[in-house]
């Protein structure tokens, strides 16, 4: 059985838009992707690490552990072997507590391919190979998320290219979760059931080029 370790937000999460609840694991993207490869003869464990509020490489001034490289490292050690790690962050460097903008965004990301390739795990297991997905553009935050994205559909225009870039650069494979789907109607922000399946199905035949059968 090969691993694959999800690092995202509450995207990746599966919160229902407009609600503080979750889809169970069946309904939500890395559940939907397991359950594909599986069906299709794979055989793999999707393991989730996926935190509200999750920044890329910065602090959160309210919530303590939402620094996306903080911890990182030791998630890739205590779940090695493992066989691909996605990248699934982004979204929240556009809260309106900090003013970053997609340059700044995909850098961090970048900061956290190199923190996976440089955990220290066991001698003789393999490293990962590594997926960054670009996350769904911010286009119009709603209900709550209007004050806690003011600003956001301006400061993240261009991540999917930077992101892309920062894969090209660093040898890493991509995927733009936007050429699937993209947020909810209903929030601006995270994915409804039936984008969470689009997501996960669409992800399914990219992985298994990847990671093989």
């Amino acid at each position: 059985m090969k691993q694959i370790v999800v690092y995202g937000d509450s995207v990746s999460f599966g919160m229902i838009p407009g609600s503080r609840d979750r889809y169970p694991f069946d309904k939500r993207w890395p559940g939907v992707l397991e359950n594909s490869l599986n069906a299709e003869g794979a055989s793999v464990r999707v393991i989730e690490n996926c935190l509200a509020g999750r920044k890329t490489s910065w602090d959160d001034p309210f919530r303590p552990g939402r620094n996306g490289a903080q911890g990182l490292s030791e998630v890739i050690e205590l779940n090695s072997p493992t066989a691909l790690v996605l990248i699934s962050l982004g979204t929240n460097d556009f809260q309106a507590t900090h003013d970053i903008k997609s340059w700044g965004s995909a850098q961090g990301v970048a900061k956290l391919v190199d923190i996976v390739r440089q955990a220290p795990i066991e001698p003789g297991m393999p490293r990962p190979e590594i997926l960054i997905l670009a996350p769904a553009d911010i286009v119009e935050p709603k209900g709550e998320n209007i004050v806690k994205f003011e600003g956001a559909p301006a400061r993240c225009k261009g991540l999917v290219e930077a992101l892309k870039a920062v894969a090209e650069i660093k040898c890493v494979h991509f995927f733009d979760t936007n050429s699937v789907t993209g947020a909810s109607e209903v929030d601006g922000i995270h994915h409804d059931d039936v984008q969470h399946v689009k997501i996960g199905k669409a992800l399914a035949p990219v992985i298994r080029r990847i990671i093989g059968s």
